[in-house]
């Protein structure tokens, strides 16, 4: 197996049909009624969106959601945040998207990403950006 060289980012490679499953766990979390995430919570706090999240520890839908991003190999969880960010529009392009992902990756990656009331619109946009498309 070839070591990657630091300045060398990692390779899009997370299945789309995780990428896909996630994409309608986060439109259905954050679709539901008593959801709501404040509009000038700070990017960057980790306890702002750890409170935020914290009324919805019991959802079943958030739970799901949650496991299946923490399930995911530490490598996958920077590319989907790598992910969400082209298709936030802070990168535009992967290298560069990556490297942020991986300086910034925490085991809360999770908690992180649900924070996010348009997850699932930035990874369909990340997804377009990478040259993907999804089906209906």
């Amino acid at each position: 197996m070839r070591m990657r060289n630091k300045e060398e980012a990692m390779p899009f490679d997370l299945s789309l049909l995780i990428v896909d499953e996630i994409i309608a766990r986060a439109r259905a979390f954050h679709a539901k009624e008593g959801v709501v995430f404040p509009e000038n919570v700070n990017e960057s706090s980790e306890e702002d969106f750890q409170q935020i999240l914290a009324d919805h520890q019991n959802d079943l839908t958030y739970r799901e959601l949650k496991e299946a991003i923490n399930n995911l190999e530490p490598d996958q969880q920077m590319q989907l945040v790598a992910l969400m960010y082209l298709g936030r529009g802070d990168f535009s392009d992967w290298e560069e998207s990556f490297a942020e992902a991986e300086a910034g990756w925490t085991n809360r990656t999770a908690e992180y990403l649900l924070s996010k009331p348009q997850l699932a619109d930035y990874l369909e946009a990340g997804l377009d950006a990478m040259g993907y498309r999804r089906e209906g």
